[in-house]
C-alpha cells in the first residue's frame, strides 16, 4: 500500500515559520498531484495548497502569498514552507497524494495529519 509521512508541526508564534513535509513511499508508479489540507478545531477539512507532477500550484486565498508549496519527485516528497504564521493557521495539517500504480489508477491517499499551533 501507499503510505504518506507528515513531519514539521510544531509551536510557533505569530509571524514565525514552519516547513512541512510529507514523502511518499509503497506501491506507486507515479504520483499526479500532491496537496495540504488542513482542520481546525470546530469547522471542517480544507484545502490549503495543491500542487501537480508538472509543478502547476494553487493556493487557498487565506494563505496567498504567504505559504508556498514545492515538491522534490523523485523523492516522491512534498513541502509546505510556512511564512508569517497567524492564530489563525492553528490546526492539524494533512497530507494528501493521487497515485497512480500498475493495478489502479488515481486513488487518493491520507497522512495521519502534524499539528501546527501559532500563539498569538
Amino acid at each position: 500500500q501507499v503510505q504518506l509521512e507528515e513531519s514539521g508541526g510544531g509551536l510557533v508564534q505569530a509571524g514565525g515559520s514552519l516547513r512541512l513535509s510529507c514523502a511518499a513511499s509503497g506501491s506507486i508508479f507515479s504520483i499526479n498531484a500532491m496537496g495540504w489540507y488542513r482542520q481546525a478545531p470546530g469547522k471542517q477539512r480544507e484545502l490549503v495548497a495543491r500542487i501537480t507532477s508538472g509543478a502547476n500550484a494553487n493556493y487557498a486565498d487565506s494563505v496567498k502569498g504567504r505559504f508556498t508549496i514545492s515538491r522534490d519527485n523523485a523523492k516522491n516528497t512534498v513541502y509546505l514552507q510556512m511564512n508569517s504564521l497567524k492564530p489563525e493557521d492553528t490546526a492539524v495539517y494533512y497530507c494528501n497524494a493521487e497515485v497512480d500504480n500498475i493495478m489502479v489508477p488515481g486513488m487518493e491517499y491520507w497522512g495521519k495529519g502534524t499539528l501546527v499551533t501559532v500563539s498569538s
